[in-house]
């Protein structure tokens, strides 16, 4: 059975002009923001909280997001890029081996998580209509839908693949085999995008497809799952009382995301760097493990001093 195997070489954005390109992985962060807003929308709605409070936690969960998430995978997995090409850590260009738009490339999950909780904590501080874990409770429910298409994004991207594997749900990525100076000395073909489509399209470069592997569609598997966290958050909220115990969501989301996140991983390849891999063990791992303890903390044994307000 091959019917689930396939070859992935899209094109991963629309050319502007230059080296501008809008990536739509790009576009994938705006789709998981915009549909955020809307599903805080209706809760704000739902719970009788005034919509002017809306747009300022829209902004801090943004601007949290992207700077936690960028930071971290400079301290976890590229931490050269602090000495080797500095402003790239912030600015969606890399100067190193020449100026080039790339979009906001190079961004952790777990980086986000924490930039989330440190958001949501400065946001409180500032506007202090509910409690921290009020809103902790329930941004975890738009974070769950929006990590459905950043995965998806990833895999538009042919990146943070899998591991090589001979089951039917291979997929080869092209573009992660071979680089773009690599592609067009080895076709010969000088367009980027048209050297690519060479290796699927052209019979005569047949040698240049059957040397790239199937690999575990590992972005998928983790989108996929990502539905179901959503769904189940979604469950509590509407049709429990849980979502009047303080910290019960977030702890929810932290054990359930990061335990699929922790197995999802065996199925990985390293994402650069690997600084901690202890006991066969990678840093996503280890980094997911004090998540799910601490929401296991918050489901089971945290008992807030006061009701939600």
């Amino acid at each position: 059975m091959h019917a689930l195997k396939f070859d992935w070489n899209p094109i991963t954005g629309i050319d502007i002009v230059g080296n501008f390109k809008i990536h739509f992985y790009s576009l994938m962060w705006v789709t998981a923001f915009v549909i955020g807003w809307y599903i805080m929308k209706r809760i704000f709605t739902k719970e009788k909280v005034s919509l002017e409070y809306l747009d300022p936690l829209f902004i801090y969960t943004v601007l949290a997001t992207m700077l936690g998430a960028r930071l971290g995978h400079v301290l976890f997995y590229q931490s050269e890029l602090i000495s080797e090409d500095f402003f790239s850590i912030f600015l969606p260009f890399k100067f190193k081996g020449g100026f080039e738009f790339t979009g906001f490339q190079g961004l952790a999950s777990h980086g986000a998580a924490i930039g989330i909780i440190i958001g949501m904590y400065l946001y409180r501080k500032k506007y202090s209509y509910k409690s921290v874990l009020w809103i902790l409770d329930r941004i975890v429910i738009t974070v769950a839908s929006g990590a459905v298409f950043i995965r998806i994004g990833n895999f538009i991207n042919s990146e943070i693949i899998g591991k090589i594997t001979d089951s039917n749900l291979g997929v080869r990525f092209i573009q992660d085999q071979y680089y773009k100076s690599e592609i067009v000395q080895r076709t010969g073909i000088k367009d980027v995008q048209k050297a690519y489509n060479a290796v699927t399209d052209n019979a005569q470069f047949q040698n240049l497809l059957d040397a790239v592997p199937y690999r575990h569609p590992s972005q998928l598997y983790e989108s996929f799952c990502y539905i179901f966290v959503f769904l189940i958050l979604l469950y509590f909220y509407t049709k429990t009382t849980k979502k009047d115990q303080p910290g019960f969501l977030f702890g929810l989301f932290l054990v359930l995301l990061w335990t699929i996140r922790f197995f999802i991983e065996f199925t990985k390849e390293p994402q650069g760097e690997e600084y901690i891999n202890w006991f066969g063990l990678n840093t996503g791992q280890w980094l997911s493990i004090p998540f799910v303890l601490i929401g296991l903390y918050f489901m089971f044994v945290y008992k807030s001093k006061k009701a939600v307000k």
